[in-house]
Parts: structure tokens; sequence; C-alpha cells
């Protein structure tokens, strides 16, 4: 269970004199490309949401390259946590120090910034950014951990509006229609128009985590309360409550009518969201939390656990095809791109395994934990450190 102990009170002694500053000497994309291409809507090559889509597979439709090189990285003096988004030319990042940045994607040049807060001072703490963006043709979403919901421009990077929740803001935004779906800490999940107002919502029992997935007219929900919801979002009523009988960090996955969520309690289960039935269970040797969001394959489901491994698992029977250690807790959200699946571990290296039978193919050492999410779009990979003055990569 995530602490409610938040940075504002690691911070009140720390100098705020760092800034985030691109290092030198890594080259960037064969191709000199200087100016970035006018802004385009998002496609399907694009990572453009926390998983790649409301179903939230985490399923990249993109190339990389066998061997990703680094080409560029980025220092901030809090870390990385969210999952960035990749669309066009451009990275969008959003760093705990309040800072959501909007970067050229082959040279890491920043675009333009936008802070939490109005002041510009450095010493004046910022509400950090832990959720990962959803970005969509004119605007970028992203949620603060103060609970303000930043609705920016993509073209300039000016606030747009904002929407006020009364608590942190962890998870990712969910679009349906011409409504955004956000999730709080405040127990509440919100319909807010793309004006920036509200327009309905629904009361659970605790803290929501997840970024909502949504399927035909359909969302879920995966919380602290315990259970798992489905919620019509066209009556904007709850139609089914799966008790799980734990509390939920992750987000959930979907394919067809299986629903895929690992819990607190190490247990990684499919849900059959139309009937409410537990499809199968799954528990590791050691039953520790799963905190990493699942990525799913019509054959696999692959998801990190704080038991150090990462699980590969049968879409179908729930049984092991097969585990890869590292040596420290993986909360790392993976992406899967072709015939690989990539994550960090808190043992501070990045890992690409074979889908067929877990071997390591390709393996970065960051240094520091690697916690965010994997993004992967447009040809490259970014993910960032979670530690002090870690830095935000990008390979391809």
């Amino acid at each position: 269970m995530p602490s409610t102990f938040t940075r504002r009170h690691a911070l009140k002694t720390l100098t705020a004199g760092a800034t985030l500053m691109a290092t030198g000497g890594v080259p960037a994309f064969a191709e000199d490309q200087t100016k970035p291409t006018p802004l385009a809507a998002p496609t399907e090559s694009s990572w453009a949401s926390f998983r790649h889509g409301p179903a939230q597979q985490g399923v990249a439709k993109t190339t990389l390259s066998k061997q990703p090189e680094l080409k560029w990285e980025l220092k901030s003096r809090d870390g990385w946590v969210a999952t960035c988004a990749i669309v066009g030319d451009h990275v969008y990042a959003p760093a705990l120090q309040g800072y959501l940045y909007c970067l050229h994607k082959a040279t890491g040049k920043e675009i333009w910034k936008y802070r939490s807060i109005d002041d510009p001072d450095e010493k004046k703490f910022a509400p950090g950014f832990k959720a990962a963006p959803l970005v969509t043709a004119s605007a970028v979403y992203v949620g603060d951990e103060d609970g303000i919901l930043h609705a920016v421009d993509r073209k300039t990077g000016k606030r747009l509006w904002k929407f006020v929740s009364d608590a942190e803001i962890a998870g990712g935004v969910a679009k349906y229609g011409n409504e955004l779906l956000l999730a709080s800490h405040d127990s509440k999940l919100y319909g807010i128009s793309e004006a920036g107002k509200e327009t309905w919502s629904f009361q659970t029992d605790d803290m929501i985590n997840c970024s909502p997935a949504v399927a035909e007219n359909f969302t879920f929900l995966s919380g602290c309360d315990t259970q798992l919801r489905v919620i019509d979002l066209k009556t904007h009523e709850e139609v089914r409550n799966v008790p799980l009988e734990s509390q939920l960090i992750a987000s959930p996955a979907i394919m067809g009518d299986l629903l895929y969520v690992g819990s607190h309690a190490g247990e990684l289960v499919a849900v059959n969201w139309k009937t409410g039935e537990i499809d199968w269970r799954y528990v590791g040797d050691r039953e520790l939390p799963y905190h990493s969001s699942a990525a799913v394959t019509k054959d696999l489901v692959l998801v990190g656990n704080h038991d150090k491994l990462m699980h590969a698992v049968d879409r179908k029977t729930g049984k092991a095809r097969w585990t890869f250690a590292t040596k420290a807790r993986i909360e790392s959200s993976p992406a899967i791109v072709d015939d690989r699946v990539f994550f960090g571990s808190g043992d501070g290296n990045i890992y690409g395994l074979s889908l067929a039978d877990g071997a390591e193919v390709w393996k970065f050492n960051a240094g520091k934990a690697v916690n965010a999410g994997i993004a992967i779009g447009e040809g490259c990979m970014v993910v960032g450190e979670d530690d002090h003055n870690g830095r935000l990569r990008c390979f391809a």
C-alpha cells in the first residue's frame, strides 16, 4: 500500500537549486531532425496513454531496434516515476519535481515545460507528477500529487484549465466519447467534460490508484477497497462488483471478456467482467505484492512482482510459462513490442526478454531504481529512474 506521506514533507529542508538538464555526449538519432514536424494526432504507432489504449494491454504498435541504443538522457532532481507518452515527434514527460516536459523525441531538446503551480520560484514546492499523461490531438492531461488534473495545450505548453479533486492522483486519465475519466485517492471516479467541468462522479470505499480501463461502454476500477468494479458509462451506475479480498494498486488490463490484474496480497487474477466469475488465479512461490500493471497478448499475461521476478502466465490456463529473476522488486509496468517485453527493476537495470522463453536479449544498467512504466512508441523507448537526480532515457 503506498504511503500517504508526500514529497512535500520530505523536501522541506532541501535546497531547490537543481534543475533538469540535458546530458551531453550521447548521440542523437541518425537522422538530423533539428525541427519537429507540426503536431499530429496520436496514431497506433504512438504511446499516448499509460498502457497504450483504453484496454490497457501494454502492447506497442511500432517497431524498435533489436538492440536499442541510448540516444539521449535528461536529469531531474527528484527523478521520474510516471510512464511517459510518445506522440509524433514529441515525448511528454511528467517529473516528480513538478514539471511536465514536452521534449523533441530525436534529441531530447526541451520544446516547453509546464509547472504544476504558477509560482516560478524554484525554491517553492511544486506538487509532483506521478501519473502518466493522456495525449490527444490538442491537449495533454495529467494529474498531480495534490489532486489537481491539469489540461495543457500541446502546442504552447500553457494551461487550458484545471480540475481539483480532494486527494492525490496516481493514475492516468482515460477518455470515453467527449468525457475524461479520472480516478483519485479521494475514492471517487469523475466524469469530466472537455471544458474541465465535472459531469458526474462515482463514490467507492477507499483510495483509487489505478488508471481506469475502458471496453465497450464500461469502465473498470481496481482500488484499495478490495473491489473490482464495473461501471456503465451510459448510466454511471455500477453493474458488477467483484470482491478480490486485497487492496489493488495496479491498473486492470482487458482482452475480450477477461480482465487481468495483480493484487497487493500477491495474486494475479483473470476475471470475466461480464459475469463476475474468476476464470483463474495465479500465485507465485512467494505471495508478495503486484504493483506492476500487466501486459497482455493473445497468449500471455506478463507482470512484475515484489518477489523480484517477471512472471509470464498462460492467458488461457493461468499456469506459469516462465519467470525471469532480477535482484530487486519489480514495480515497473512492462511494455511489449513484437516478440519482446521490456521493463525496469529496482536493481537499477532495464531488461528486454524474449516472449517465447524469457531469455534475456537486452539489458541496460541505469544505476538507479527503475520503477516507472515503459513507454514504446514512434520507434523509440522512454523510461525514467526513480531517485534523486534520476535520468529519463530514450532508446532507439
